[in-house]
């Protein structure tokens, strides 16, 4: 069993609404890391953060990509900083994966800076939005096998555009 698709991307990059739509889209279920980890640590991602650490995160959400990649055969979606994970990344070698990419101020501007993504609280969110963006888009770009850029675009018409480009790849 292994996921249709696999989505990442930036904090307002649209993973959860395309994520949706593209499942909907291709009759098959759709599944979220965050909610995961949610799940099985029993706390919010921000509460988590705040009170075990961003480390006790990152180890939840590496175990949670590990189990949903062997288990879910529908479009998954990662968190965010799911990719910041050597073993993550190594795991997503052969899967389709879609990077959905999302400029700074779009980014910003959807995110609405909230205090829902602990990474972007503090002084500076702006600040802290493109220094997350100059890490980890390299490591969005070296496991993506599909990357669609956001910004201007509605979620229908980057579903529209992976839904022709998944039937394509499976046609091929």
């Amino acid at each position: 069993m292994r996921p249709v698709a696999v989505v990442v991307g930036p904090p307002g990059a649209g993973k959860t609404t395309v994520g949706e739509a593209l499942a909907a889209a291709l009759g098959v279920g759709f599944r979220d890391t965050d909610a995961d980890v949610v799940a099985a640590v029993g706390k919010s991602v921000a509460d988590i953060f705040t009170e075990d650490g961003e480390a006790a995160f990152r180890a939840a959400e590496e175990d949670a990509v590990a189990a949903a990649l062997a288990e879910h055969d529908g479009v998954l979606s990662l968190g965010g900083g799911a990719v910041l994970s050597e073993r993550t990344r190594a795991r997503l070698v052969g899967h389709t994966v879609v990077f959905l990419k999302v400029g700074l101020a779009e980014g910003v501007r959807r995110t609405g800076l909230s205090t829902a993504r602990p990474l972007l609280a503090g002084v500076n969110p702006r600040a802290k939005f493109k220094e997350l963006l100059d890490a980890r888009l390299p490591l969005y770009r070296e496991v993506a096998t599909v990357e669609v850029d956001t910004d201007d675009q509605a979620a229908e018409d980057v579903v529209a555009r992976l839904v022709a480009e998944l039937r394509g790849a499976e046609r091929a």
